[in-house]
């Protein structure tokens, strides 16, 4: 039974991805003014250039985004901004993996489609296949718009490091997961109601984490202890939840300023 007070990744489809992409710089400066304490408004971020020299409507457009992506998740962004020095690998998963937990399109694209691709003879797509897959996904709609839908796709995707290039034919690639991204992402699915299982879902599927490669990365985590014999699973928590494995695992002064 589903728990209705716990955070849960986003079911109905949406079009915010067509006027807001990955924004990965955008995402980390959110993460650095706001704990999620308090809601940020759009005339503070405005005042404050929070992003940078933009128009009120952009910073609106922007601000709803993060709301969605971030905010619906109050222990991951206490997280995100306790965590000032992260590294760029695992500032591009986290945020690719908040998309995907905000976005069902962009979650089934990267982590059902274009996993399918990358496991295929030709490990590649083009405008035209992804444009495909948007008329069969969506249906109805105007030629303009699954266009629109297609590019934007394929444009978070390569911001993601999932598609190596932004001109056709487009190879795939798997970007590198460092051990503190994958920790984060497995104690924040540990706490959310999402479509999956905690060891075969689309985050992780869409990053190659799968089957034996994911099991050697589980035996070496130090934030958990992780064993399997056939189709039996152990998987025991170093840590009580997110904001714990925040302050035992992240640097010691972030640590400290988080208040351990």
């Amino acid at each position: 039974m589903s728990d209705a007070s716990r955070p849960r990744a986003a079911t109905e489809p949406h079009t915010r991805l067509l006027r807001c992409a990955l924004e990965i710089e955008d995402s980390r400066s959110y993460w650095q003014h706001t704990d999620g304490t308090r809601r940020a408004s759009a005339v503070e971020a405005f005042s404050e250039f929070w992003f940078g020299a933009r128009s009120m409507a952009r910073v609106e457009v922007l601000l709803a985004n993060m709301h969605a992506r971030y905010d619906a998740f109050p222990s991951a962004l206490r997280t995100l901004h306790r965590w000032p020095d992260m590294s760029p690998d695992v500032r591009r998963v986290v945020c690719h993996w908040h998309l995907q937990l905000s976005d069902p399109i962009y979650r089934a694209f990267t982590g059902e489609f274009l996993v399918e691709r990358r496991a295929g003879i030709r490990p590649s797509v083009t405008r035209d296949v992804v444009y495909a897959w948007v008329v069969a996904r969506l249906g109805s709609g105007s030629v303009s718009t699954h266009l629109q839908w297609a590019s934007k796709l394929l444009s978070a995707a390569y911001s993601a490091g999932l598609v190596m290039s932004n001109r056709d034919v487009r190879e795939l690639d798997t970007p590198r997961v460092e051990p503190l991204a994958l920790e984060y992402l497995l104690y924040l699915l540990r706490e959310i109601e999402f479509e999956g299982s905690l060891l075969d879902n689309p985050y992780l599927a869409s990053l190659g984490l799968e089957g034996s490669a994911l099991d050697e990365r589980l035996r070496r985590s130090s934030a958990l202890r992780f064993a399997r014999q056939g189709d039996i699973i152990e998987l025991d928590w170093r840590h009580a939840n997110l904001d714990a494995w925040a302050v035992a695992c992240l640097p010691s002064s972030l640590a400290h300023a988080a208040g351990a």
